[in-house]
């Protein structure tokens, strides 16, 4: 099996499209045509995980953080990161990152967190604009129910919980068919006036490339005629965080004392306690300062995230209790999640859970 067919699988299921500007997500090390000989799964792609893998016969990584973040003058080996990547290098290993993108969908990073905690009613905490489009296209009524059937299979007219939707009209086309063209109706250098039947669809906006194909390949005419838009509609189901309630409202302590066993953390860093009990929660693996804003519009009892600095527990103002667990205490799980995913999709492919703790911070208790 091929790289790409791994990350393939990845890349439908957490688009790169979807990742933020700063990020660096995808293949960062390998050749995607290289022959995959195992999967190590990890948080962070050191070179501990790396030399954890070749001991294993893997050649893929397939990790959360990206190695490179950002730009990179030289490769001398002074730092933990070019070091990785000189082992990467010297020893024809795949480094894979599924980051921002895997954050910004609600069966994500966010996702697996809420299914820990047993959260219900999920839905985004932030909404990821410029994610949907609507396409438009005209083919003769007897072809609409095979074109649509084909545009539906391929990621359009899905609506939150719903799939298949679309709206269709029927009028008249018209078109003259230039010397060279092969009409699928009609002659060449006559006008011809057919039956057509309008379709609409919104899509994802990464599902793109591979709807306008499909619309092409199984269109019956020479020349398809559509139409592409995009939209300001929030996309369901994409976007940073996520909200949700525990099934029965809990004491705060109750709660803090779940979490601190659920994340292995010895410690948990919190606001101040205003909140006597808890039952709507916001969570952000992660560094997920920059979703306080976003919590309190929404009410929330807590606010469960990572990596908040001393002024912005301030920022509750009062009205929530931020919870923060660390970084890589609430990321942890997301090697499972991947596993799981890849496990279930190749079950009969070498892969394994990256066995080195990589959380480079430490407790004195």
């Amino acid at each position: 099996m091929k790289i790409s067919a791994i990350t393939a699988l990845l890349e439908k299921m957490a688009p790169l499209s979807l990742q933020e500007t700063y990020d660096n997500a995808g293949l960062i090390t390998g050749n995607p045509d290289w022959v995959c000989t195992g999967i190590t799964v990890a948080l962070d792609a050191t070179e501990e995980v790396l030399i954890e893998a070749v001991a294993k016969g893997n050649n893929l990584i397939v990790a959360h953080h990206p190695i490179v973040f950002s730009g990179l003058k030289k490769i001398s080996g002074s730092g933990y990161v070019e070091k990785a990547l000189v082992f990467a290098i010297k020893h024809d290993i795949a480094i894979y990152a599924t980051h921002t993108n895997l954050d910004n969908i609600i069966s994500g990073v966010n996702g697996k967190i809420a299914d820990l905690l047993g959260l219900q009613n999920r839905r985004v905490l932030a909404s990821k604009q410029g994610q949907l489009k609507k396409l438009v296209s005209f083919v003769p009524n007897d072809y609409a129910e095979k074109l649509s059937n084909a545009l539906f299979d391929a990621g359009a007219g899905s609506i939150g919980k719903y799939s298949e939707c679309g709206f269709q009209t029927e009028g008249f086309g018209s078109f003259r068919a230039g010397p060279g063209s092969r009409p699928f109706v009609g002659e060449p250098g006559e006008r011809h006036y057919e039956k057509e039947t309008r379709i609409e669809m919104i899509y994802p906006a990464a599902l793109e490339a591979g709807i306008v194909n499909t619309l092409i390949t199984h269109h019956p005419y020479e020349e398809v005629a559509y139409d592409l838009y995009s939209l300001t509609n929030a996309a369901q189901g994409i976007g940073s965080g996520l909200i949700g309630e525990l099934e029965t409202e809990l004491p705060v302590n109750e709660v803090l004392g779940s979490l601190k066993k659920l994340f292995k953390v010895p410690v948990i860093r919190h606001s101040p306690l205003v909140k006597e009990s808890i039952k709507l929660v916001a969570i952000c693996g992660g560094a997920g300062s920059f979703l306080i804003s976003s919590a309190l519009r929404n009410k929330v009892d807590m606010y469960i995230t990572a990596d908040m600095k001393y002024h912005e527990f301030f920022d509750a103002n009062g009205q929530l209790v931020i919870a923060d667990i660390g970084h890589f205490e609430s990321e942890q799980y997301t090697i499972d999640l991947l596993y799981d995913i890849l496990a279930e999709k190749f079950p009969t492919f070498a892969v394994f859970k990256t066995e080195v703790k990589t959380n480079p911070v430490n407790y004195y208790i």
